[in-house]
């Protein structure tokens, strides 16, 4: 790889020079930038992001943290996240903690290294650490879906309470009484806000909570199935269960018919996100839309607004999910 010596030397120029060029931090004859420029296309030369920040204060790049890239909902998120970024000029650098909080912190460190401008973080639970280092960090950070215990960032989330109570409203609306809920991990503010909605919905019906209807599983189809195993085998199993997440609805209606039950008409379902898959599965999937891709614009925007030093009280900002009916529900037999 080409140095800027090399660069220079081949323009018949200096280093400091070649640096004003490329960092526009002095004024340079016409003649002797299109040298340097015809110099480092002809070579390859590629800038070091990192020296230049050191010119600059900037590097135009953002980090961002994900759980597990394996959910097709973090996909359209981050798309919306990239195109909003890309327009102003910014960069993503994109790290996966695989829901491992060491792995995070770990990941976390690496960024901050890479001299970004802006994190954004959908964090994978929070631990001491994490907390510790957010805190002490002075690089504008905005949290997505779930808040970090001490830490004070702008905040962009889903009402998911008020996706929960939707979904299972609707499936009271179809004549449903006994309505199940597969939720997430306890410890996500995602998971409890979902089945918050699931509870006030059955209560305002004046339906009864039964425990055993409630099965907390981790965001996966795999998680999903053995979920639905467990409520299709009890004594007396729901006529319709709310899922937390698309996937885990997805591998719940492939347990359903492994099980011989038929959905929608003997099992209706109804999931959460509205991921792509969701319009291709057998039957396809009623589900609550989370609106991914303009959260993804909403997150990049309010960072890059931070980013560029606007002094504004912390943001917190709520978008609502909408429900999308397709095949996988139905009135009760």
């Amino acid at each position: 790889m080409a140095t800027m010596k090399q660069v220079a030397e081949r323009a018949g120029v200096s280093t400091t020079t070649v640096s004003h060029v490329l960092n526009n931090t002095r004024a340079v004859s016409e003649d002797v930038k299109e040298r340097v420029r015809a110099a480092m296309a002809e070579m390859r030369y590629i800038p070091s992001a990192v020296a230049r920040s050191l010119k600059n204060d900037k590097t135009h790049t953002i980090g961002m943290m994900i759980p597990n890239n394996t959910n097709p909902y973090f996909a359209e998120l981050i798309r919306g996240i990239e195109d909003a970024s890309f327009k102003q000029g910014y960069n993503v650098i994109l790290c996966n903690a695989y829901d491992d909080t060491r792995k995070q912190s770990a990941y976390l460190q690496v960024l901050m290294e890479k001299r970004i401008d802006g994190l954004i973080l959908v964090a994978s639970g929070a631990d001491d650490e994490l907390s510790t280092r957010l805190q002490h960090q002075p690089i504008p950070t905005v949290l997505v879906d779930r808040e970090v215990e001490g830490v004070q960032a702008d905040f962009v989330e889903a009402n998911h309470e008020e996706g929960g109570y939707l979904a299972t409203k609707y499936l009271i609306e179809l004549g449903h009484k006994d309505i199940a809920c597969v939720s997430g991990p306890i410890d996500l503010l995602p998971s409890r806000a979902r089945v918050e909605g699931y509870l006030r919905a059955l209560k305002e019906a004046g339906l009864r909570f039964r425990l055993d209807y409630l099965v907390r599983s981790d965001f996966t189809s795999e998680g999903g199935f053995q979920a639905f195993r467990q409520l299709l085998s009890l004594n007396k199993p729901p006529t319709a269960i709310f899922a937390s997440n698309d996937l885990m609805a997805i591998g719940g209606i492939c347990a359903a018919s492994a099980a011989g039950v038929r959905v929608p008409d003997q099992l209706s379902v109804i999931g959460y996100d509205d991921i792509a898959l969701a319009s291709f599965t057998t039957p396809p999937l009623t589900t609550m839309a989370q609106p991914k891709y303009e959260m993804g614009e909403l997150t990049a925007r309010v960072l890059l607004d931070r980013v560029s030093g606007r002094s504004q009280p912390l943001r917190r900002e709520m978008l609502h999910t909408q429900l999308v009916v397709r095949q996988s529900t139905a009135a009760p037999r």
